[in-house]
């Protein structure tokens, strides 16, 4: 039985992948706006996210999409060298593999996420 010291390793888990995002976030220049719709979360959540206030529940759907973004970050990150400057950049310019859309625009969607971090993980291998 759990005594009070231990940590419960949902919360635990849930304060790792809620850092990870607000760090992804943070590098990529992204605001609550930009977050909340990519995670799934409302306005509030993301900005209370964001500062530290609030943890990602796990097991939800913004728990889902959070590690997923945490994904697109590291993927971005290793084709870029961890520049955030050019991570920043490829995200908000138009990519014709996006039918000239800006990635940050596309992965506001679910399946638009998904297929990006598809696109990245397949330039990954490549390198």
């Amino acid at each position: 039985m759990p005594t009070a010291l231990q940590a419960n390793p949902l919360s635990e888990r849930s304060r790792v992948l809620s850092t990870a995002v607000v760090e992804a976030a943070r590098r990529l220049g992204l605001g609550s706006t930009d977050l909340n719709a990519i995670i799934g979360t409302s306005q509030p959540s993301a900005s209370r996210l964001l500062n530290g206030k609030y943890f990602i529940p796990e097991g939800s759907k913004t728990w889902e999409l959070s590690a997923h973004f945490v994904r697109l970050y590291r993927s971005i990150s290793s084709l870029v060298g961890g520049n955030d400057d050019l991570a920043r950049s490829w995200l908000k310019s138009g990519n014709q593999a996006f039918d000239n859309r800006h990635p940050l625009d596309v992965v506001k969607r679910v399946e638009g996420l998904l297929h990006v971090c598809e696109y990245l993980d397949a330039h990954r291998a490549r390198v």
